[in-house]
């Protein structure tokens, strides 16, 4: 079993000169977890021009509502002890929190059961989605597999067997899509199709993880649990639950804020519009962000003891601002007629939705990886107050927005409360690491320099009246042909996205 921490000679390397096995290391582990998230998103695009067809936005709507609902519990679910099992130097801590963590989820998702059984009723009507009604019971096993898989996922990422993942990415794509196309074609397109099938892939996800752990790892999960070393930890880490619990909600709630929030102003199609949009625009996140986010995560807390964090979080930072600036621009530019042409003219605004939180989905894709730093540090007090800015930004936006009655000014509000936070977030993460600002400022202004050529260009075509489809045609060649340049001259991009070795520095 591989150990929980890069080894020697790597960490060696990468201390002193930030050399090519240390990234070779880093970028090996990433394409692990990319190569699963791949297949699982390229899947979901494919499907998603037959889906959007088959269901309406409402069917969408109700779906976001229930994924609202389930993800603000599933955060908690845990109490956020699994961020603790990257931290033990011991193996038999690490091995103790994620019990907790199991143990913990448990008890939380029998006790919503009754309560979303009792309280149905009104929970419906204040968000003004009765097609929800008979759905709801499903929060109560879905928020167990949720929180289950996310405990199994960090002790996946400290053993570094991020090959499980993958699968289970793999596998859960299959059956979440396989799902609600089945249902879609079968005469059952609706709302509730598409939650079961949700709540079926993330059944199988967590299944399937959970048996490659407990076939692996059993001996060493048995034989080192301990009531007592549980108990123990519970006051070790308390800082979690007693920040980053409420840090973690405030985050998560800040994010399903639209989808709950604009069914009460407008109705569950607005909703519908924004999901789609948000799932779609966030894509590059769950393809490569989140698998660098869990490695990084991993090797941070290693750099962090080493000395050499700065170095790390600078090459981070610049890998992330590469894989999203150029085409989040370019969303920015042709959203709503890309939407249309994929996915038919009902989804067009959704498209436009896109162009309003491109550039804050920048800011995002790039915050969010890095901000493991602040629990490296464990710093949880800043995380709270940025996640607690998120949220009243967040909530007087969208309120703003409706009292308005304009779905279109709400997600604009949206938007800019979240450039505003988020971009503050990355400038104090790359200070909290040792970053200089100059060397960041220059960072990105070379990275929006290579946009400007096509952001002329594009203008120009719109102007003069030229179709959609030039628009579009124009704006995605020029995405392929900027990943072909950067795959042919940057060796740290190429090593990612096709997992070629590094020949030297």
């Amino acid at each position: 079993m591989p150990s929980a921490a890069p080894d020697v000679p790597a960490r060696q390397e990468t201390s002193s000169s930030g050399g090519a096995s240390g990234r070779r290391g880093f970028t090996g582990d990433v394409l692990k977890l990319v190569t699963g998230t791949t297949f699982a998103q390229v899947l979901v695009v494919l499907a998603s021009p037959v889906l959007t067809r088959l269901f309406t936005p409402a069917d969408f709507g109700l779906l976001a509502i229930f994924t609202s609902i389930t993800k603000v519990l599933s955060t908690v679910s845990c109490l956020r002890y699994e961020f603790a099992i990257m931290l033990p130097e011991e193996e038999r801590d690490a091995v103790n929190l994620l019990a907790l963590c199991i143990t913990i989820v448990t008890g939380i998702s029998v006790l919503c059961l009754p309560v979303f059984l009792i309280f149905e009723p009104a929970i419906v009507s204040a968000l003004n989605a009765p097609e929800l009604a008979g759905h709801l019971w499903l929060v109560s096993p879905f928020v167990f597999i949720s929180g289950l898989f996310v405990a199994l996922n960090y002790w996946n990422s400290r053993s570094r067997q991020y090959g499980r993942l993958s699968v289970a990415r793999i596998v859960s794509a299959v059956a979440t899509t396989g799902g609600q196309l089945g249902a879609g074609m079968g005469g059952f397109p609706t709302g509730g199709a598409l939650i079961a099938a949700n709540t079926l892939g993330q059944g199988v996800a967590t299944g399937i993880l959970a048996a490659q752990i407990y076939r692996d790892d059993r001996r060493r999960l048995t034989r080192l649990v301990s009531i007592h070393r549980m108990k123990a930890l519970v006051v070790r880490y308390k800082k979690f639950p007693l920040y980053e619990s409420w840090s973690g909600l405030l985050n998560v709630a800040s994010w399903q804020l639209p989808s709950l929030l604009l069914p009460v102003f407008f109705s569950p199609v607005q909703a519908g519009f924004y999901s789609l949009a948000f799932r779609l625009i966030m894509m590059p996140m769950d393809l490569v962000g989140s698998a660098i986010q869990q490695v990084f995560f991993q090797r941070a807390s290693n750099a962090k003891r080493e000395g050499h964090l700065a170095d790390l979080t600078e090459s981070v930072f610049t890998i992330l601002l590469k894989i999203v600036l150029f085409p989040m621009l370019t969303i920015s530019v042709i959203g709503s007629e890309l939407f249309a042409f994929v996915f038919g003219s009902a989804w067009a605004e959704a498209g436009f939705y896109t162009q309003l939180l491109s550039v804050w989905a920048v800011l995002w894709f790039i915050s969010s990886p890095l901000s493991t730093i602040y629990m490296i540090q464990e710093n949880q007090g800043f995380g709270l107050k940025i996640n607690l800015a998120n949220f009243v930004s967040r909530l007087v936006a969208l309120v703003t927005g409706g009292v308005i009655g304009s779905a279109r000014l709400a997600i604009l509000f949206f938007a800019l409360a979240g450039i505003g936070v988020y971009g503050y977030l990355c400038v104090r993460l790359l200070v909290f690491s040792g970053i200089p600002a100059h060397r960041t400022l220059r960072i990105i202004f070379r990275a929006v320099l290579e946009f400007i050529p096509l952001g002329i260009l594009l203008m120009g075509l719109i102007l003069l009246g030229t179709p959609p489809i030039i628009h579009i045609s124009v704006g995605l060649a020029a995405c392929v042909l900027f990943y072909v340049y950067l795959i042919r001259s940057d060796s740290q991009f190429r090593e990612i996205l096709t997992g070629l070795g590094v020949k030297g520095r």
